[in-house]
């Protein structure tokens, strides 16, 4: 489980020991944890500290991950995105009052978006990239050069969306199926 931040130790030690447990236990079994109460934690957090926002994408990545692997519900998601389109509605008055808690704001709505956003694309491509290929496939192969372009090329991206388009990439290839062996490697290695 600490592997899993082990990149961003700062930011999982800025969190108190009983926030901790309570990330560990969503990602373990998020039906046990009240996800909007930890929804509003981890944005409360990055309202406060910079440096955590830049990290706290990732947390919330984890817990969306588990969550819909283990639950297929994304409760978790759309309590962190309904504050986020809160914080963000209030943009004018929190810019005014802090311009600090403002950039942290629009830190961690960036740091979410970057691995949230990849997510969905990729969970989306799974349900129904067969039906968009059939449909056009010229456009989808455009979609896919430029994927194929971002994971090769694209500078900054963190590992977990390199991991993400590779396996959309190998998804596709592979007929819109992954092997037995991709699949373990792509899902054991995400959660261990």
């Amino acid at each position: 489980m600490l592997s899993l931040f082990s990149t961003m130790d700062s930011a999982w030690a800025a969190l108190d020991a009983e926030t901790q447990k309570v990330i560990e236990s969503a990602i373990n079994d998020p039906k046990s944890v009240d996800l909007e109460k930890l929804s509003n934690v981890v944005v409360d957090q990055s309202l406060k500290d910079l440096s955590f926002c830049k990290d706290a994408g990732r947390i919330c990545s984890a817990v969306v991950q588990a969550e819909a692997e283990k639950t297929s519900t994304n409760v978790f998601r759309r309590y962190l995105l309904n504050r986020l389109q809160k914080e963000f509605t209030a943009r004018e008055d929190t810019r005014s009052h802090s311009v600090q808690e403002w950039v942290c704001v629009v830190t961690f709505i960036c740091s979410t978006f970057d691995y949230i956003k990849v997510d969905c694309l990729v969970l989306q491509l799974h349900r129904v990239g067969e039906q968009l290929e059939q449909a056009n496939s010229q456009r989808m192969n455009q979609l896919f050069y430029l994927l194929r372009d971002g994971f090769l090329l694209q500078e900054g991206l963190s590992s977990m969306t390199r991991l993400l388009l590779l396996e959309v990439l190998e998804f596709r290839a592979g007929g819109w199926t992954l092997s037995e062996t991709a699949h373990k490697y792509y899902y054991s290695e995400v959660v261990d």
